[in-house]
């Protein structure tokens, strides 16, 4: 492996917490190399752009972002400039790069990332753009891998990479493999190591977290992974992203609801409430057993929250299916709601589709439209709920739109305000809130007491984790 000495590295991420975490250790590997961040991309040695590949629009800012960059690469030449992530896994990208963005000097995917040095030295050697995408991880994981995870009480977990479920819109299956569980005494050794570093919130990171374990030997799943996580110390909140409300099984709900530290926020994406449209996207569920999952969950956990996923105006989707989704969000109350109008991805069943059953535009615009305005109104009374209540919420620092208050999230998800006091420093502490008032997108509180354990002085070792 080549050693650098003062050469400064700058990663950008898009996409999901799965490109976070992806980041993370690439970010480990360069400074197990020698290289430092740089604080911008004028200082930068090497930048590497880590793109997602789920929406239309991730993929323009990508492109967009390399092709801004050719400026800075022609006045410093000595730079080298990295795409990596999920569009470097679909050969349309890779056709485009050397057509467009011939100064691009190296391209690399989802499974080889553990082997960023390598191709570092290889990229060096070479006069024209190195291309290393493979499409296959093979059949096993990179284990150990060096990681510079963020300063904080929070780390992000891999517990399982890519996704068999195939929905005719995505695009993951694709681009991240398939299902390929990590062994359950490696997740528990990572976290353990997380616990004497000082952090105390996990969050496990799956494109399915509840297909966990059905391809290891002997099988386990994610309520097993759950009971032994609860016994490690020194961890507070456990959280989990993204389930599948197909495999969420009765065993999984009844360990939730028993914890003391897993979240009660079930995250159960819908995507459509039109049972045509849901076997359209290959969701293999339909909205009564959406609805029954929703039923046994609010049976089994106390105050549970529940948020979702939802399209609009995928291929087909008339009117009437519309108004279905309507109404299953008028009847279930989701706190909150990621909604998108859909976007075609090249290489789906449902890009062809698009092309001989469209949602006009103007249409899918309207009804997005009107899924939000449904959903701020219901976000709103949820939140309101909520006043007079008190609850723990972990700080994560200085409001970005306010410097007179503090921000923070409940173990549900919800964004906390609560008054900043000078001399005391609330960040990454865990402190008790009264809730005073709420809005559509955040409540705002009180702190009632010491924050509850003490900060954690975090340098955070590099070789402890995986990737």
């Amino acid at each position: 492996m080549r050693g650098v000495v003062g050469v400064q590295y700058l990663i950008h991420t898009l996409g999901c917490q799965m490109n976070e975490r992806d980041s993370e250790i690439m970010a480990g590997q360069l400074e197990t190399m020698g290289y430092t961040a740089a604080a911008s991309e004028e200082q930068a040695d090497l930048i590497i752009i880590n793109t997602c590949a789920v929406r239309a629009s991730a993929e323009d800012h990508a492109f967009g972002h390399v092709g801004r960059l050719k400026q800075l690469k022609e006045a410093k030449p000595s730079m080298t400039l990295a795409v990596a992530g999920c569009m470097a896994q679909e050969p349309g990208t890779i056709a485009w790069l050397k057509k467009h963005a011939p100064h691009v000097d190296l391209v690399f995917g989802t499974h080889n990332l553990h082997q960023l040095p390598r191709l570092l030295d290889e990229a060096s050697e070479r006069d024209e753009m190195l291309v290393e995408v493979w499409k296959s991880a093979g059949d096993s994981l990179a284990e150990h891998v060096p990681s510079r995870r963020r300063d904080g009480v929070r780390a992000h977990v891999n517990i399982i990479y890519g996704c068999d479920k195939f929905c005719t819109y995505c695009i993951v299956p694709f681009t991240r493999g398939r299902e390929r569980s990590r062994a359950m005494t490696d997740i528990l050794r990572e976290v353990q190591a997380l616990a004497r570093e000082g952090y105390q919130e996990v969050m496990f990171l799956g494109q399915n977290v509840n297909s966990y374990g059905h391809d290891l030997d002997p099988k386990v799943d994610l309520a097993d992974l759950l009971e032994a996580v609860e016994e490690v110390d020194g961890i507070r909140w456990v959280h989990y992203m993204t389930p599948h409300p197909r495999d969420f099984s009765d065993r999984l709900l009844e360990v939730i609801g028993a914890s003391q530290k897993i979240s009660r926020q079930l995250h159960l994406p819908l995507q459509a409430g039109s049972n045509p449209i849901l076997r359209r996207m290959n969701r293999k569920y339909t909205r009564e057993q959406y609805m029954a999952l929703i039923d046994r969950a609010r049976a089994a956990i106390a105050d549970v929250s529940f948020t979702t996923d939802i399209i609009v105006g995928f291929p087909g989707e008339t009117e009437q299916d519309f108004e279905q989704t309507l109404e299953m969000v008028r009847e279930i109350r989701f706190d909150s709601a990621f909604t998108f109008m859909y976007s075609p991805r090249e290489g789906t069943p449902a890009a062809r589709w698009e092309g001989r059953d469209p949602v006009p535009n103007p249409v899918k615009k309207d009804r997005l439209n009107r899924l939000m305005e449904l959903q701020y109104e219901i976000s709103l009374e949820a939140n309101q709920g909520l006043i007079g209540k008190s609850m723990v919420v972990l700080v994560e620092g200085v409001s970005k739109k306010n410097d007179s208050v503090w921000a923070g999230r409940s173990q549900t998800g919800k964004v906390v305000l609560v008054d900043r006091v000078p001399g005391i420093d609330l960040t990454d502490r865990f402190v008790p809130v009264h809730i005073d008032a709420a809005k559509t997108f955040y409540l705002s509180g009180s702190v009632t007491g010491d924050p509850l354990g003490a900060p954690s002085a975090l340098g955070h070792a590099l070789p402890l984790l995986q990737s």
